[in-house]
Order: structure tokens, then C-alpha cells, then sequence
């Protein structure tokens, strides 16, 4: 998108209730139904921290999907209605055994806001895997 086209997202305070459960539903695909449950408990209680688009990307190895991405197009929309995304909910990833940033909820919010602005400052919670 050219800078004249960009628009400055905007973000609610705390993620929608059926983000948490989205989240566990990816999660247990990827580990065990308990461990999901676990992770997704922490992301309720984790605090919401601010990072770049880019670097959400890059850490959890995720190509950028492009801005006609039914989903992407969906959440680009929403920006220029006016209407508030969801802050994005991770699992922190393991330097120590390779493992990338989990995006449990938000990968296409995270693309939607890397096409307006690469260096936005996204909402996230991000549980410790360490801890489930």
C-alpha cells in the first residue's frame, strides 16, 4: 500500500472473549488439549505489551499475506471504517530450541497492520510456553 493510502489503525484495549478461545482451539493442534487450556489461561492473564508488525512476523517466521487475502481484506476494511481490531495473542517462542513466536490469534490483523504500516505498534499478550 503507498504511504498516501496508509491509515492509522486503531486497537481495542483487551481482545475479544472468542479470541481466547480460538487461540486454544490452534494451540491444541499444535501441542496437548491440557497444555492449550494452559496457555490460552495465561494469555488472559498476561499484559498487554506493544509490538512492531515486522518483528511479530519475522519472530514467528510467518510470510506476510497479502492485502487481498480474504481475511487480511476483511480486517483492512474494518481499519477504514473506523472500527477497532483485536489485539493479537501469542505464545513466546525458545531461542534455545528454535522455536519461532507461536501467533495463537490475530495473524491476519498482524498482516493487515504490517500493509499500513510495517513499523505500527501492534497490542498483543504473549504467554510463556515455559509455563504450560
Amino acid at each position: 500500500m503507498p504511504p498516501a493510502a496508509k491509515r492509522k489503525e486503531r486497537w481495542k484495549e483487551i481482545p475479544d472473549d472468542h479470541d481466547y478461545a480460538a487461540a486454544e482451539d490452534y494451540l491444541s493442534l499444535i501441542t496437548t488439549p491440557a497444555s492449550a487450556k494452559a496457555l490460552a489461561r495465561g494469555l488472559r492473564t498476561a499484559p498487554l505489551v506493544h509490538r512492531k508488525a515486522k518483528d511479530l512476523l519475522r519472530s514467528s517466521r510467518l510470510p506476510v499475506l497479502a492485502p487481498d487475502n480474504f481475511h487480511v481484506a476483511k480486517d483492512l476494511k474494518k481499519v477504514t471504517q473506523g472500527q477497532l481490531l483485536s489485539p493479537v495473542l501469542c505464545v513466546r517462542g525458545m531461542l534455545r530450541a528454535d522455536i519461532p513466536l507461536i501467533v495463537a490469534d490475530g495473524y491476519h490483523r498482524i498482516c493487515a497492520s504490517y500493509h499500513l504500516d510495517e513499523d505500527a505498534d501492534i497490542p498483543c499478550r504473549i504467554a510463556d510456553l515455559g509455563r504450560a
